[in-house]
């Protein structure tokens, strides 16, 4: 293993302690918020605040990557991100929060975390080579899971005996030892700053040049989007469908056993990396992640729920490091951040989609049709069940099984399957 390898492994580090915190706060906000409003739209509208700011900004903060310190930009991110959460804590500290507040605190936040994702994907290329790509993505990914791994099971404990304040407080700690952890690198690496003084707009131009002149990258980035607001329902869904029929302390739990499937595909993929048939590894990973969503929503059953959770989150890691290789090998590094940044905001428009329209068609359309007496109760019903949160369960499942056909329709696109083989050229 290689020094520029271990440095990239600290970075991951900072980066799996600040995943546990935003995990802990995230998932406290969606049961507080949850827990005041009763309704499924609630806590999708935060997801939305949460994620909107950092998706919209991705291209500006791509463009920043590519022309300054890629390491300062991830300090500075991480670092003000704490404002948000620090404003949401005042408000509650001081009592009688209002519902706006907890939005605006979130969407701060959002802000200024923006500025991390880029930069640290093009550190990756800066640090690593071609070959150690795919072992770089298992360890990001790993890292990443860590606030579906351990967080929901950690907050879902304290939030029973504390309150949301605690929860909050954690959070904002674990962003100053990222921090950290990223001065500690940056100290170790000569800063590849960019004979570049061309203008941002000419800059984000030349981003959006190098992202659709590759009509195989720009297809797969404008798919993302379908395949993002579909697995987007099992993320934002799963927290009131499951509290439907128990509480927080389970809800934590059954999540934490979901996410332990990434733990152990992201290790193996950490430790093996892809080497040949990445477009049909990735065609058959989302094939088999919408079936694993149909059984996610089929009923009120915790084992069931949690053993169709875990094969969702085991194949995921498989989709998203397949995904990362294939834009990656055929970016040039020079406009990595760039291209990052608009990849960001093109394949993760289904998020904020999902994020505005699924709370409100789960409360107002799917909900009705599986009460007792609804429109479906005594037909798909039967399967399903029916009450609260059945309607939830009958959305995930629409959503799984369009992702598996979107699957199949990838697969047969040429210029998708050609992006393996030009590389290997």
């Amino acid at each position: 293993m290689s020094k520029s390898f271990y440095k990239f492994l600290i970075l991951c580090s900072g980066g799996f302690v600040a995943s546990v915190g935003h995990g802990i706060s995230s998932f406290g906000l969606s049961v507080y918020v949850y827990g005041q409003t009763g309704l499924a739209s609630s806590t999708t509208l935060i997801a939305l605040l949460a994620f909107l700011p950092a998706m919209l900004l991705s291209p500006l903060a791509g463009v920043l990557a590519d022309k300054y310190d890629r390491r300062l930009l991830m300090i500075l991110g991480d670092g003000l991100s704490a404002l948000g959460i620090l404003y949401i804590y005042f408000c509650i500290q001081r009592g009688d929060v209002q519902f706006w507040q907890i939005g605006l605190g979130v969407a701060v936040s959002s802000i200024f975390t923006s500025l991390v994702e880029p930069s640290f994907r093009a550190t990756i290329t800066d640090l690593l080579s071609k070959e150690e790509y795919t072992k770089a993505s298992g360890f990001v990914q790993l890292s990443g899971s860590a606030r579906y791994l351990l967080s929901p099971a950690i907050a879902g404990l304290l939030f029973v005996l504390w309150d949301i304040r605690l929860l909050l407080i954690i959070d904002i700690c674990t962003i100053f030892i990222t921090v950290l952890t990223t001065l500690v690198v940056r100290r170790g690496i000569v800063s590849k700053l960019r004979e570049n003084k061309e203008s941002i707009f000419k800059d984000f131009k030349n981003g959006w040049l190098a992202l659709t002149q590759n009509r195989g990258v720009f297809i797969l980035t404008a798919m993302g989007a379908a395949i993002t607001f579909f697995i987007a329902a099992i993320q934002v869904l799963s927290t009131p469908m499951i509290l439907s029929f128990t509480d927080s302390r389970v809800l934590g739990f059954a999540i934490t056993i979901c996410a332990s499937g990434m733990l152990v595909s992201s290790m193996f993929l950490g430790f093996v990396p892809l080497r040949k048939g990445v477009v049909k590894i990735l065609s058959a990973s989302l094939f088999l992640i919408g079936l694993f969503m149909v059984v996610f929503g089929l009923r009120e059953n915790i084992i069931l729920i949690c053993v169709s959770g875990f094969l969702f989150f085991l194949t995921l890691p498989f989709a998203n490091t397949s995904l990362d290789y294939l834009i990656r090998t055929n970016v040039e590094n020079e406009v990595q951040g760039r291209v990052w940044g608009l990849v960001g905001v093109a394949s993760q428009l289904g998020y904020p989609v999902a994020y505005a329209a699924l709370g409100l068609l789960a409360d107002y359309v799917f909900t009705p049709l599986l009460l007792e007496g609804g429109t479906l109760a005594g037909s798909i019903g039967k399967i399903t069940g029916v009450g609260s949160g059945r309607g939830i369960g009958l959305l995930i499942i629409v959503s799984g099984l369009l992702l598996s056909a979107t699957a199949v329709l990838l697969y047969r696109i040429r210029s998708v399957r050609k992006l393996e083989k030009a590389h290997v050229q």
